[in-house]
C-alpha cells in the first residue's frame, strides 16, 4: 500500500507549474517518511491556528447557520457531546454530529459508530497503557508530529485518528509539550465502552454490568459495588490475565473503563497536592475516592484504603457532603477482588 501511495504522491511534485492549490487531508500523517519521498516540500497546517477551524463547526456557526433548526435543544448538551476538537485555537464541532443529531433530535455516538477502532484498542493493550491517562495526556511534539508506520506510538494514534485532542500547550525552553485529553462526551463513553467489550468479549455481561452499576451508585450500595466488579473481573478471558493480569494498570484501567462506559463522572489520574488518587467518581451528590493495589496472594495486608488515609486525599472534595473512600486490593494469583474496603467520612 505504502508503494502505491508513494507513487502516487511522486507524480505531484514535477507538476508545481500547473498546480495552483493541492490540499491533502487523511486520518494519519505520514509527512517525515519514506511514503512521502517523491512529495516532501508539503506545509503541514494541522496545528496552524490560522486554519484550526476548517474541518468544523464553531460555536457561532452552529448558532447561526443552524438557526432555525435549534429552537427547543438543549445547546450545553449539544456542546458537551459533539465539540470540543482543538488544533491550538478556538474548539469546534464534529460536523457529522451536528448534522445527524438535528435531523434524529437523539444524542447517539453517530462519529464513533462510523468506524470500529480495533487495530488502537489493539495497540493500547499490547503496550499495556494506562487508560486512565487518557483524561490528560502529556506529549511532545515528536508524537503529535510525524506518523511511524513501522513503530506506532499509541498516543501518536489516538490524536490523529481523533479519539484524543489538545486541551493545552506550553514551552519548556526549547521544547513544546501538548496537553491531549478526549474532546467530548461522545467521544469519551464510546471508547471506553469500545475498550471494554474489548477487553469482556461479552457485551451481554457488559450491558448487564452497567445497568447494575448505574443502581448501585444511585443507591450508594457499596457492598452491591463489589459484588458487580467481582462478576466483571470474572468475566475476563484468563488469556488476559495471562499477558498483562498482573500489573496494577491493567486492573485501574478495566475499572476505569467500566465507569466510563457507564457515562459517570469520572477523573483518572486525579491530582492533588499529596499525589495521585487512581479514581474520583462524582454521583448524586457524593464523591467516591478509589485506590488500587496489587499484591501477590490472598491474605495479604490490606493496602490501597490505607494510602487514601495517609495521603488524605478527600481533602480535595471537602464540598462534598457525603465522600466514600474505597481501597480495593487484587490478587494477581486469584485474578479479583481479594480486599475491598471502605470508609464514610
Amino acid at each position: 500500500i505504502r508503494e502505491e501511495l508513494r507513487n502516487i504522491y511522486s507524480v505531484l511534485k514535477p507538476l508545481d507549474e500547473y498546480l495552483r492549490f493541492v490540499f491533502i487531508t487523511g486520518v494519519s500523517k505520514f509527512s517525515k517518511v519514506s511514503l512521502f519521498s517523491g512529495l516532501n516540500q508539503l506545509n503541514d497546517i494541522t496545528l496552524d491556528e490560522r486554519y484550526s477551524t476548517i474541518c468544523g463547526y464553531t460555536q457561532r456557526e452552529l448558532e447561526d447557520v443552524f438557526a432555525a433548526e435549534l429552537s427547543g435543544l438543549n445547546l450545553e448538551d449539544i456542546k458537551i457531546w459533539y465539540n470540543g476538537y482543538s488544533w491550538l485555537g478556538e474548539p469546534v464541532y464534529n460536523p457529522f454530529d451536528v448534522l445527524l443529531y438535528l435531523d434524529k433530535r437523539i444524542f447517539r455516538p453517530y462519529w464513533f459508530e462510523t468506524g470500529t477502532p480495533s487495530f488502537l484498542i489493539k495497540v493500547l493493550v499490547e503496550r499495556r497503557f494506562h487508560i486512565p491517562e487518557l483524561d490528560d495526556l502529556r506529549a511532545g511534539e515528536g508524537i503529535i508530529g510525524s506518523f511511524d508506520v513501522d513503530f506506532i506510538e499509541p498516543e501518536n494514534l489516538l490524536f490523529q485518528t481523533g479519539y484524543l485532542t489538545i486541551r493545552g500547550m506550553k514551552r519548556i525552553g526549547a521544547r513544546t509539550i501538548y496537553v491531549l485529553t478526549y474532546p467530548n462526551l461522545e467521544v469519551k463513553i464510546s471508547l471506553n465502552d469500545y475498550i471494554l467489550n474489548y477487553l469482556l468479549r461479552n457485551e451481554a455481561v457488559k450491558e448487564r454490568s452497567v445497568g447494575d452499576l448505574l443502581d448501585v451508585m444511585e443507591r450508594g450500595d457499596l457492598d452491591g459495588l463489589r459484588f458487580i466488579l467481582e462478576r466483571l473481573f470474572a468475566s475476563i478471558p484468563y488469556q488476559w490475565y495471562r499477558d498483562v493480569g498482573g500489573y496494577e494498570s491493567f486492573y485501574v484501567s478495566v475499572i476505569y473503563s467500566f465507569f466510563y462506559a457507564s457515562g459517570l463522572d469520572v477523573v483518572g489520574e486525579d491530582t492533588t497536592n499529596r499525589g495521585r488518587i487512581d479514581l474520583t467518581v462524582r454521583f448524586g451528590g457524593r464523591c467516591y475516592i478509589f485506590e488500587f493495589k496489587v499484591v501477590e496472594m490472598e491474605g495479604s495486608e490490606p493496602k490501597a484504603l490505607e494510602q487514601i488515609r495517609s495521603k488524605r486525599y478527600w481533602e480535595k472534595y471537602k464540598n462534598f457532603k457525603e465522600i466514600y473512600l474505597i481501597g480495593i486490593d487484587f490478587s494477581a494469583e486469584k485474578r479479583n477482588i481479594i480486599n475491598f474496603e471502605w470508609h464514610k467520612l
